[in-house]
């Protein structure tokens, strides 16, 4: 496996502790590229009370890889890890999160973490094996934690069908609810419920009106949101009882933008609100222009971005060439 190495990322040193400071400066463009393969996607923010910082889990893409069959360089994943101590503002590499599995062939997707009960709860998208086409099972693995590093096996969830991705797993008052997109079902958005993250009763189908993915769901501006990966940007939606969502005019982050990495449109996301503001954290694929040579590592290498939300004409919209000043409250 070739090493990239970067003439535009410094060399960092994996840190064993963090503490929050405050930024006055925007952050970069891109905000993180991942130093061993260079393809960091799918970003997942999480506050670390071990370390007082907020750490990122991300799907660390094998993209500059010498040798490629079909998609068999987004299979082989593991889910690599970032540490911020300055509010969100710039991200130090702090290697891969340790979670078991049977064999070095295992795929890990999209992670998504939650805390309940002082216990870091990840719900992972499995697909049991390295491939080179997308025609193959996947599922979603509960794993819990303690330090946020070390992971241990709890189950896989019972969802609706066997091809199931990108888990999202939301408070609603005494029950969990996980947003995750069936893939068996034309890509679409469905959700099941729990009272102890354990046992789930699925609910069926939420977001049909067009094949999507990656599911976000936050409460902001006394209304609930979900943004969706449609590949041509992000689709929001809103609703006032999680179940019935209502989808905006126009997707952002669909335009190009105009600063380092951000030139294409904006795939899979996460959201963190801190107080009466909201933080898009989503990734980028530079090297796919309309000229780009699709073979190369330049065209497969995805990088992280944030920009700020603002809600205007009670629509969500975002600026992403804006420069994004960002202290994430501690939480």
């Amino acid at each position: 496996m070739k090493l990239t190495l970067f003439l535009s990322i410094a060399i960092v040193t994996i840190v064993s502790s963090c503490s929050n400071v405050a930024q006055n400066s925007p952050a970069p463009k891109p905000l993180f590229r991942d130093q061993i393969y260079d393809g960091a996607a799918d970003p997942n923010i999480v506050w670390n009370s071990e370390k007082n910082c907020y750490t990122m889990f991300y799907t660390n893409r094998r993209a500059n890889m010498n040798e490629v069959h079909g998609v068999d360089w987004v299979h082989g994943t593991k889910i690599g890890m970032a540490e911020s101590v300055d509010g969100g503002t710039t991200w130090t590499y702090a290697g891969e999160a340790n979670i078991p599995s049977d064999n070095d062939s295992i795929t890990f997707w999209a992670p998504e973490i939650i805390v309940a009960d002082d216990v870091y709860h990840m719900f992972l998208t499995i697909v049991p094996g390295i491939f080179s086409d997308w025609r193959h099972p996947r599922a979603i693995v509960h794993y819990t934690s303690r330090n946020l590093t070390d992971w241990e096996f709890a189950d896989t969830v019972k969802l609706a069908s066997p091809k199931v991705i990108d888990a999202d797993v939301f408070k609603s008052g005494d029950k969990w609810i996980m947003f995750y997109n069936n893939e068996a079902a034309g890509k679409s958005i469905f959700c099941s419920e729990s009272y102890d993250l354990k046992n789930w009763v699925d609910c069926g189908a939420l977001i049909t009106d067009r094949g999507c993915e990656a599911p976000i769901v936050f409460v902001w501006q006394n209304r609930y949101f979900m943004i969706v990966d449609n590949w041509c940007g992000l689709a929001v939606y809103q609703s006032d009882n999680l179940k019935n969502w209502t989808r905006q005019p126009e997707n952002i982050l669909a335009e190009p933008g105009i600063g380092v990495d951000d030139n294409v449109m904006g795939g899979h996301c996460d959201v963190v609100v801190s107080g009466d503001r909201a933080f898009i954290f989503y990734f980028t694929h530079p090297g796919r222009t309309p000229e780009a040579d699709k073979s190369t590592a330049d065209y497969r290498r995805s990088s992280i971005q944030v920009a700020e939300l603002l809600f205007e004409n009670n629509l969500i919209v975002c600026h992403r060439d804006n420069p994004t000043y960002i202290n994430l409250l501690n939480h």
